[in-house]
């Protein structure tokens, strides 16, 4: 063990606001790098000559890597302090980030995202961890509620700063720009807390439990990926990857179960609490980051929308997400959480059902108003169910229970993202063909209207090509109002779902929630 030292004295006003600014900057790049990279998806596909299916790769690869590192937090940040390893973690983000934008091939891109993505898993929660412990007991719940800010400040930013970039400049850009922020960050980390690092010892770690884990999620996530492309269970490759997939998992259930030492405690599911909210934010955030996948993707490839539009569009979600949450943490203790947190799925709930009625002649102001409606639903969302699922586990496992919550809540966000494109690149080619069997060359209504089309000018094969064209953009519509249809009635089940939960519940800004 590390040579113990007295605890350093507490940092003045205007260093505390110094630390808490780079911080807060470290950590929202790393979080708005989960949603700058949506709205340039076509660009990115178009540039480097790949299937608009195949740019989920540049967000799915990012956040299984997050999400498999984010339960190996405790074990690094305690064999090699949590200043050290925050500092390193963002000077490889930085480097990974440079790679990014110097990537020439969906490959390279894909590579170099999941060495970013890995790295961003410690990010999140060690930020939060440096933050509390550098505030006063008495102001713990003021560094909370802004390591919070950042988090609700990202859908704003980010599909914003993506479009503008990807619009004015080269899609590289989005990546390049976290240069000269992860260079400062990472330094000013060191300079201003390295006499704060916290005591180091060896401990043993969960090789077998890791591999396992790397396994069998890498292959359901590139089943996911890759199915639609490769025609599903016809294709021997997707057959293997399922298998691969099942039997790692199995394997390591039962290895987690009974290693001393596991990677994922996996007894944290005998607390009820635990078991229904983490069920309920896992899936509640799958069909939220599936809704900001399809959106923008339908915006610029079927509307015409360009990046930065399509980042103004989605933007107004993050403004009463920001507004609100203050008020939420300060119910939260006042209030049943559950209550709160039935209103954030609620309000999802109603703007998906709101966008499912979205037709081809949609115009800005339609599009963004249920968006901004949702920053409403963002707000109680997170803080609520965090509340829940910490609620009746005892202190010491505390740690892990953050961490298993979040490692579920992103590879839900990864694997409802696959699953969305896949789901709305099938019913497109369902409502396509149901569509083209209404409009035979017998049929009145296509006659019609390609006699309108010649009379303006058009030639047959112009006419036919337009009709095409229009067929095909409406059943992309269809497909884009059912994968809606779905994620709203998820969030009504799952509404019921969260109700399962008993009290006593967690305490945020003091108790347990730290």
């Amino acid at each position: 063990m590390a040579d113990a030292h007295p605890p350093p004295p507490q940092y003045s006003r205007g260093m505390l606001a110094l630390l808490t600014f780079v911080l807060a900057l470290a950590n929202l790049m790393e979080v708005i790098d989960l949603t700058i990279a949506n709205v340039a998806i076509p660009t990115i596909t178009g540039d480097l000559a790949v299937a608009p299916n195949q740019g989920a790769w540049v967000i799915t690869s990012y956040t299984v890597a997050s999400a498999i590192t984010v339960p190996l937090t405790g074990w690094f940040a305690q064999r090699f302090g949590q200043v050290r390893m925050y500092s390193l973690a963002i000077a490889f983000f930085t480097m990974a980030s440079a790679l990014c934008g110097l990537s020439t091939s969906l490959q390279m891109l894909v590579s170099f995202r999941v060495v970013q993505g890995a790295v961003a898993g410690f990010m999140v929660p060690l930020s939060q961890a440096l933050l509390m412990a550098s505030f006063p007991p008495q102001k713990r719940a003021m560094g909370l509620a802004i390591w919070a800010m950042t988090i609700t400040i990202a859908p704003i930013v980010g599909p914003i700063l993506g479009g503008w970039i990807v619009d004015n400049y080269h899609w590289s850009w989005i990546f390049l720009i976290n240069i000269p922020v992860g260079i400062f960050a990472s330094i000013a980390t060191w300079v201003l807390m390295r006499d704060r690092e916290t005591p180091t010892r060896k401990l043993p770690v969960d090789r077998v439990g890791i591999v396992l884990l790397v396994v069998w999620v890498g292959s359901l996530q590139l089943m996911l990926d890759k199915g639609n492309e490769l025609d599903w269970f016809n294709s021997a490759f997707i057959v293997a990857l399922a298998v691969i997939a099942a039997l790692g998992f199995a394997l390591f259930l039962a290895w987690e179960l009974t290693e001393e030492h596991p990677v994922v405690d996996l007894h944290l599911f005998r607390y009820r609490n635990f078991r229904y909210g983490a069920l309920s934010m896992s899936l509640g955030f799958a069909c939220f980051f599936a809704s900001i996948i399809i959106l923008p993707l339908w915006l610029q490839t079927q509307l015409g929308y360009t990046s930065q539009w399509a980042g103004y569009s989605i933007a107004p979600g993050g403004i009463f997400a920001v507004l609100l949450a203050p008020f939420v943490g300060r119910a939260i203790g006042r209030t049943d959480p559950r209550r709160l947190a039935t209103i954030g799925f609620v309000v999802f709930a109603v703007v998906a059902f709101w966008r499912a009625r979205f037709t081809t002649g949609a115009d800005f102001a339609t599009i963004a108003l249920p968006q901004l409606v949702q920053g409403i639903g963002i707000a109680f969302f997170f803080t609520p169910l965090i509340a829940i699922n910490l609620g009746g586990i005892p202190q010491p496992l505390i740690a892990s229970a953050t961490g298993l919550q979040n490692f579920m809540r992103m590879m839900a966000g990864s694997f409802g993202a696959s699953i969305a494109i896949a789901a709305w690149t099938n019913r497109q080619s369902l409502h396509s063909s149901r569509l083209g069997e209404q409009l035979t060359a017998y049929s009145p209504t296509l006659r019609g209207f390609t006699d309108q089309l010649s009379a303006a000018g058009m030639t047959s094969a112009q006419a036919h090509a337009e009709v095409g064209r229009l067929v095909s953009g409406q059943a992309y519509m269809l497909a884009t109002n059912d994968i809606f249809w779905a994620v709203g009635n998820l969030f009504l089940v799952l509404t019921l779902v969260l109700w399962t939960t008993r009290p006593p519940f967690g305490m945020l800004g003091g108790g347990s929630g730290h």
